[in-house]
């Protein structure tokens, strides 16, 4: 028996900012998005990416991710078998957010570079 997450429903006020983050909030989903969406789609390549991550914890996200069909798990019938992950239209319509999540946190790294040194 898997344990269901916590708060993916979680949204007593119906917020639009609350299903966002219950679909991809966290630590690890953003960053994981993000690669996959520039075409670091492979598990060890994600691992490479992201090394921080316990290998139980990128495969639990990777299921978590494709169960919201945000993105797709390829399977290649090939010997040794070889599996992609890649952004459906939906986890693509979701990479303008994280663009902007990302463009923020450079200017902001920036400024904060800036003003340590002066």
């Amino acid at each position: 028996m898997g344990k269901g997450r916590k708060n993916k429903d979680f949204n007593p006020y119906n917020c639009g900012v609350t299903h966002f983050l219950n679909l991809i909030g966290g630590k690890w989903k953003i960053i994981i998005l993000y690669a996959v969406s520039k075409d670091c789609n492979r598990y060890s390549s994600l691992q490479r990416m992201i090394p921080a991550i316990s290998k139980q914890m990128l495969v639990n996200q990777l299921r978590e991710l494709e169960e919201d069909k945000i993105i797709e798990r390829i399977v290649y019938a090939e010997i040794p078998p070889r599996v992609e992950y890649k952004l459906t239209p939906y986890g693509k319509s979701m990479i303008p957010v994280i663009q902007t999540i990302r463009e923020w946190g450079d200017n902001d790294l920036k400024m904060k570079t800036a003003g340590s040194q002066v």
